[in-house]
């Protein structure tokens, strides 16, 4: 058996995603976290074979979530997420991610990524196949990455480093915590940061406390 925790903050989500892999013969979902902290303690508990993990949960995001995973427990990651962008495709990768599949795939592709990244193989979604391919020599000589940024994802970039919650920084910005959340995740996706204290850092750099 294929032994799975799910690991996402919406409840509706993980329930269906329970009900559909319970039912494949080969697969069993042993547990359910709804945030960083929860997916790591019970990766440690459980000791699941695959850590099915969104990139935006409350506590460590996907990304610090996967690198953690890779230093305490022999489990592989799939990660399962509505970005589509090749960064955080590419920041996933690096961190130890062994399959990369979006909320818009098709019962049987999840299936199939399951399998393969139980089988050990690197498992990339269809619609993002090509930035597996994107020429790493022009990101390589990108001496500002900055500018990748867009001026939302700057201003929740300023707000964090002042020391804002992602639910204040939606409160000043009139948007929703979900939508600060993925600022969040694109920005250390982009700038490959790991966490508030290096957003801190790189702000103060970048002049945006002053």
């Amino acid at each position: 058996m294929i032994r799975i925790l799910i690991a996402d903050d919406h409840g509706v989500l993980r329930a269906g995603l329970h009900a559909m892999l319970d039912a494949e013969p080969d697969i069993q979902v042993v547990g359910e976290a709804s945030n960083g902290i929860e997916a790591l303690r019970l990766s440690g508990e459980l000791h699941p074979n695959i850590v099915l993990l969104d990139l935006s949960m409350p506590g460590p995001g996907g990304i610090e979530v996967t690198r953690q995973l890779q230093k305490t427990t022999p489990v592989r990651v799939l990660v399962l997420t509505v970005h589509e962008e090749t960064t955080l495709l590419q920041e996933a990768i690096r961190a130890g991610a062994a399959g990369y599949v979006t909320k818009r795939a098709i019962k049987s592709e999840l299936i199939n990524a399951i399998h393969a990244v139980w089988r050990g193989d690197l498992y990339v979604h269809p619609s993002m196949t090509r930035a597996m391919f994107k020429d790493n020599s022009s990101q390589s000589t990108d001496d500002n990455p900055f500018e990748q940024l867009t001026p939302r994802e700057i201003e929740v970039l300023r707000l964090i480093a002042k020391g804002h919650t992602n639910l204040q920084a939606a409160d000043i910005l009139s948007i929703s915590v979900r939508t600060v959340e993925t600022h969040r995740a694109n920005i250390m996706g982009k700038l490959g940061l790991r966490g508030r204290a290096e957003m801190v850092r790189y702000a103060m750099r970048r002049g945006l406390l002053e």
